[in-house]
């Protein structure tokens, strides 16, 4: 492969969605699990399977949204393997939280780790976009707290409701 394997468009694009699509998906599900139930075992359910169907679901809406793209059928193929490994990975990485510490403390562990990570793709974003680092990481972060706050607000809805 010529050049770095980064500069791939498949990788990149693979890898970039595959991140922010797993952490955020991952944050919003224990988030709201937490909040409505309270329970490790739903919530580490939860991210368990949230790992596997919406990595494969996604991969899958990534290959035939490519496929209507792009002439080229290995590309497709490339970007939705990309894809479907680096969600896999980003979402099962919120496992290790859970199986360390208590729910409450896990999730916050959790929360933190997706900020970083979320934090570390923009930030190197960012300064290949030539922009601002530090406006590109606020920028992402005001969305992923819009997913948390509302995903934890929503989680207590449930749990008044059911």
């Amino acid at each position: 492969m010529k050049g770095n394997f980064w500069n791939s468009g498949s990788f990149r694009f693979g890898f970039s969605f595959g991140l922010v699509s797993g952490i955020l998906t991952t944050l919003g599900l224990m988030v709201g699990l937490n909040a409505s139930t309270g329970s490790a075992v739903a919530v580490i359910g939860g991210v368990i399977i949230i790992a596997v169907a919406d990595s494969l679901s996604d991969s899958l809406s990534i290959h035939i949204s490519k496929e209507s793209e792009v002439r080229s059928d290995s590309k497709a193929w490339k970007i939705s393997l990309f894809t479907f490994l680096s969600k896999m990975f980003f979402s099962s990485l919120f496992v290790v939280p859970l199986l360390l510490f208590s729910l409450n403390l896990a999730v916050l562990v959790s929360v933190g780790l997706g900020l970083f990570l979320l934090g570390v793709l923009s930030y190197f974003l960012a300064l290949e976009q030539r922009e601002n680092p530090l406006k590109v990481i606020f920028q992402h972060w005001v969305l992923a707290f819009v997913v948390i706050i509302s995903t934890h607000f929503l989680g207590l809805w449930i749990k008044l409701l059911f």
